[in-house]
């Protein structure tokens, strides 16, 4: 009984020693480097698949094995009509279908006509109609202006559209929850475990639409189910007059806009090998390597310059280059 005090003294001292610790983490006065607090976190970048991502890497390697054209493709508003709104008032799906579309089409090969955002080039359009844009060559008194040629934007041969229509977010839940206590007030400690999962799903309808008729020659309509689940515990406790709650916990959800991208490159993945008259999954068996080494696990990109055999592109899907703190080359580079 006469280490009650004591106890009584030594907790909130404690307490209050790892809230100064803490705090020591945050100055309200600038360091040298100009800042309060340095981030934390050291996670570099990585590469987005999803389990269809390897798939549309083989459609393009087997258009390209059979010299099988791709038509040019456009994408078009993906929009949400879902109209779920997060609790903090912004949306709960995202609004970038569309350009993961884009990337879905790059990775299966696709030659890609930008049409959702042309406000650069409409805005130099104009500028070089009125002669205001001059390229390389010119002088002052002879600029080189910029020419207009008829035909010079190729147009697209199909388009893909269409919107996230549903949004479900309890398909099916379940969970426990058991606590355990004393009756008698004097014996110390009760405890409680608590468990639950449930399941949500999100669907989306795309159409292929050819450009010249708008005739709808492909229609695609998707749902893939996402799965959630948490885990906590806790101690509750009464010690010599001192109040103790004590717990912990674990959960996690399946990523919810991840989905919406799987969702599309599996729709891709079957308009484009509609496209290109590919049978089935089966062209993948006998897949042979890149011939025009283009990029894996990050998308695609149009080789503009004739350095496909030296530039980096097999090197953006590595999480170490052009990290400062990963790799070598760009350190050195500093000096």
């Amino acid at each position: 009984m006469t280490h009650r005090p004591l106890l009584r003294l030594r907790v909130p001292a404690a307490l209050a020693a790892t809230a100064l610790a803490l705090s020591a983490c945050v100055s309200p006065t600038a360091g040298p480097g100009g800042l309060y607090a340095r981030p934390i976190g050291n996670a570099p970048v990585t590469s987005n698949p999803t389990p269809y991502s390897t798939a549309l890497y083989c459609m393009a390697d087997y258009a390209r094995r059979y010299g099988l054209p791709s038509p040019r493709m456009a994408v078009g508003r993906i929009s949400d009509y879902t109209g779920s709104v997060s609790a903090d008032g912004g949306r709960q799906i995202t609004q970038g279908a569309s350009l993961m579309a884009t990337s879905a089409l790059a990775k299966a090969g696709a030659q890609i006509v930008e049409r959702y955002d042309t406000s650069i080039s409409e805005l130099e359009l104009r500028y070089a109609n009125n002669r205001l844009i001059g390229d390389e060559g010119g002088t002052p008194e002879n600029p080189n202006y910029r020419r207009i040629l008829a035909g010079q934007v190729p147009g697209s041969d199909f388009y893909l559209i269409g919107g996230i229509t549903e949004v479900n977010y309890n398909i099916r839940s379940a969970g426990f929850d058991v606590g355990v206590g004393e009756t008698d007030t004097d014996t110390p400690g009760s405890g409680i475990v608590q468990g639950k999962i449930y399941v949500m799903n999100v669907a989306m309808d795309l159409r292929l639409v050819q450009t010249t008729t708008l005739e709808v020659v492909d229609v695609i309509s998707y749902q893939k189910q996402i799965i959630g689940r948490e885990i906590s515990a806790g101690v509750f406790d009464f010690l010599n007059g001192n109040v103790f709650d004590v717990s912990a916990g674990t959960g996690g959800m399946e990523p919810v806009q991840l989905a919406v991208r799987a969702l599309i490159e599996r729709a891709t993945l079957e308009m484009m090998a509609n496209l290109y008259g590919a049978p089935g999954p089966e062209v993948c068996l006998s897949a042979e390597n890149d011939p025009l080494n283009t990029v894996g696990a990050t998308g695609g990109y149009y080789p503009a310059y004739d350095n496909t055999g030296t530039n980096n592109g097999q090197t953006r899907a590595d999480p170490s280059r052009w990290h400062d703190r990963r790799d070598g080359d760009v350190r050195r580079s500093r000096y």
